[in-house]
């Protein structure tokens, strides 16, 4: 069930303070440093480039890393929060904290909807309308979903898929706590104007 948590790769940082985090960034690099669990913080610098590409690609503070620093323990830490430049808006710090397999946190997971084949709404031409793409959950470390599946087995046009309705792995729930909409089948841009037009009609002749 789980999936495959992504490699990052750092290394350690010499030295501490804002005299090594210049050197680190003339060299590169963005500083940063790991904490939490049960080991003292950890100070490291990540190639600049591929921070920012991370970045770029979106959900960076929503993604559990498997953090890879040459001479310790790999560990899973998840992003705490990115410093960046007032004027060029570019990474010059990163926090991340440590996390046990046991460890819950909050993540947003990717939906993915199955069994369209399986719903007369949409062989009937209705459109399938996400609302949601992706819900934040809270997870377990150890076991991240990689994706939440959404059946859509029987739905109708008109039909509301709400997170109530949804299947979530043991140990998963989402962090918000009323009953909020994933999506929804809608009918086709077609067939709604005719019904409009036919409602128009029958107003006018019930008018006349």
């Amino acid at each position: 069930m789980a999936g495959e948590i992504p490699d990052l790769v750092a290394q350690e940082r010499a030295g501490t303070g804002k005299g090594a985090a210049r050197a680190a960034r003339r060299a590169g690099m963005v500083p940063g440093v790991v904490y939490g669990g049960d080991n003292a913080p950890l100070a490291i610098e990540l190639p600049f480039n591929d921070l920012l590409k991370r970045l770029k690609a979106g959900r960076f503070l929503a993604t559990l890393f498997n953090l890879k620093v040459e001479g310790q323990e790999d560990v899973r830490v998840i992003c705490r929060g990115v410093q960046r430049d007032v004027v060029k808006d570019l990474p010059t710090h990163v926090d991340f904290m440590r996390l046990r397999r046991t460890t819950r946190v909050n993540l947003h997971i990717p939906m993915e909807f199955i069994n369209q084949d399986a719903a007369p709404g949409i062989k009937r031409g209705g459109v399938l309308t996400i609302v949601r793409a992706d819900v934040e959950l809270s997870v377990i470390a150890g076991e991240i979903p990689e994706h939440i599946y959404v059946d859509l087995t029987g739905k109708m046009i008109g039909d509301t898929i709400t997170i109530s309705q949804v299947d979530l792995p043991e140990g998963v729930k989402p962090t918000i706590d009323r009953d909020f909409v994933i999506a929804n089948i809608t009918a086709p841009s077609g067939l709604a104007s005719s019904d409009d037009s036919d409602e128009a009609e029958a107003e006018e002749g019930a008018e006349a």
